[in-house]
């Protein structure tokens, strides 16, 4: 017999001995939940090892059930938690958000909101690289329990994740709120050199949204926490885009500082779209090259013809 075979076998005997727990009867008035939640989360573990996920997946759901009706909501948090391992093992991401909303809530109910934020940002570590719409979900999730925790450290963590992945998916509306608010963060916890990065993340983000005015205003609005560097880059960044300077601009965002910025905001300076440039009308051609020359020049045939014709009206009248 294989390990997978030992292992199923293994986890079907759990279940059997977990449904024995939950029968009644003469006797036994209560089922006792918390053994045969016992027993179903060994059945989830020997059937994950078999790769039966599916049997796994359900023994896991059962286990989480128990640990309800017994009201240890930790426990069944956990449970869920294990789910979520499963769906990765079978790679269906889309479902791991139901489980991690459900984990994060248990947690809060037992009156652990650090666990649940944690279940949240594991979550989104998961499915962030397939489908970062999911993830950033799970981290305004994870922002919204640490701030009610009053966790402002870890809040700004979540709100940096926030700011980067709003960016990266070019929802420039909401990064210009999530930037604000990571701003926000910052200030309370007095983090003025991160803010004038940030301020300068704000104007490249306003920018990219093709509004100049709410760039200036971002600018005057943070930007005496911005390096001289930062400030001097910004400036010349700002200018260019009013003159329409196409080549300065270019110029402004290939300062090294941009360039060495989070990737999210080095990629989108780097494919910001650059002032058109005003278009000039091309100067009309010089009449003449020479001053000297006559305006009748311009037309030779009809100058030279008008000469010939005067030539011999004059010698026609002499001859008379």
């Amino acid at each position: 017999m294989s390990l997978s075979q030992k292992k199923v076998e293994e986890g079907n005997e759990c279940c059997r001995q977990a449904e024995k727990y939950l029968k009644t009867g003469l006797l036994k008035w209560k089922p006792e939940y918390e053994l045969a939640a016992g027993e179903y989360e060994k059945a989830g573990t020997a059937f994950r090892i078999a790769k039966s996920f599916e049997q796994s997946h359900d023994s896991f759901l059962k286990a989480a059930d128990c640990h309800k009706n017994a009201r240890s909501w930790f426990h069944a948090a956990k449970c869920y938690e294990q789910i979520i391992m499963v769906l990765k093992d079978t790679n269906n991401l889309p479902k791991i958000e139901e489980y991690a909303n459900r984990a994060c809530h248990l947690y809060q109910q037992h009156g652990s909101p650090q666990s649940g934020s944690a279940a949240l940002d594991k979550a989104a570590k998961i499915v962030e690289g397939e489908h970062p719409d999911i993830a950033l979900r799970f981290y305004q999730h994870a922002l919204e329990v640490v701030l009610i925790d009053d966790s402002i450290n870890q809040g700004g963590e979540y709100a940096t994740k926030i700011s980067r992945l709003t960016v990266k998916l070019g929802l420039f509306d909401q990064a210009t709120d999530a930037i604000r608010r990571e701003i926000g963060i910052n200030q309370q916890t007095e983090s003025y050199q991160q803010i004038g990065r940030l301020a300068v993340a704000l104007v490249l983000v306003q920018l990219a949204r093709g509004d100049t005015v709410a760039a200036e205003k971002a600018f005057k609005e943070w930007g005496n926490c911005c390096d001289p560097q930062e400030v001097q880059t910004l400036e010349m960044l700002l200018q260019a885009f009013d003159d329409e300077d196409p080549e300065a601009a270019a110029q402004a965002l290939n300062s090294p500082f941009i360039k060495h910025m989070d990737v999210e905001y080095a990629r989108l300076a780097r494919d910001l779209p650059l002032p058109r440039g005003i278009s000039v009308a091309p100067k009309p051609k010089a009449v003449a090259d020479n001053p000297t020359t006559s305006f009748d020049d311009s037309r030779p045939d009809e100058g030279v013809g008008g000469g010939v014709a005067a030539d011999e009206d004059n010698e026609e009248g002499g001859l008379c």
